[in-house]
């Protein structure tokens, strides 16, 4: 997996090289990294909606209170994001831990609980938004999606740099 990142710094750091005077070179691999996380997230959403979930409800039967009858509901773009989310908090923390946030001394698995604190803040705004503009404003998933994710970039990359990933 460490070559694996090595391929991955130098590819980035060769598209990097036109941009160095205007953007430093953490911001670039963090823009890279987090831009190519966000085109899968939305792929996968996309690919999930649209043929795993098939707009459908999903009902998960959970044996809560010694009744095997209870369900929950889960409405298609809901169950989207809950079946693409684990995939891309993974990716995300890879790409980062690896590529981007490398100089960071903190142990990993207290990167990782920090990392999941701070996608788990994004993971609530994914929610809300997805609720308030699919269900309120009646706009169609995947568009809602990508507007929420240009969101939550900004909440993760001061997150990551400023608490995850400190010096």
């Amino acid at each position: 997996m460490q070559k694996l990142a090595q391929i991955i710094t130098k590819i980035i750091d060769f598209v990097y090289s036109p941009f160095q005077k205007y953007v430093p070179r953490e911001i670039f691999r963090y823009a890279a990294c987090g831009g190519g996380n966000m085109v899968l997230d939305w792929v996968l959403y996309f690919l999930t909606y649209n043929f795993i979930i098939g707009h459908e409800l999903v009902y998960i039967n959970l044996p809560v209170f010694q009744s095997p009858d209870f369900q929950v509901c889960l409405t298609p773009h809901i169950a989207s994001l809950c079946i693409v989310f684990p995939i891309t908090l993974l990716t995300g923390f890879w790409l980062n831990k690896h590529v981007t946030f490398t100089q960071s001394t903190l142990h990993g698995a207290r990167q990782l609980a920090r990392y999941i604190m701070i996608v788990a803040v994004n993971l609530a705004v994914n929610y809300f938004g997805l609720k308030l503009l699919v269900e309120h404003f009646a706009w169609y998933p995947t568009p809602s999606k990508i507007c929420i994710t240009l969101l939550t970039v900004i909440i993760s990359f001061l997150g990551q740099k400023y608490f995850t990933f400190r010096r």
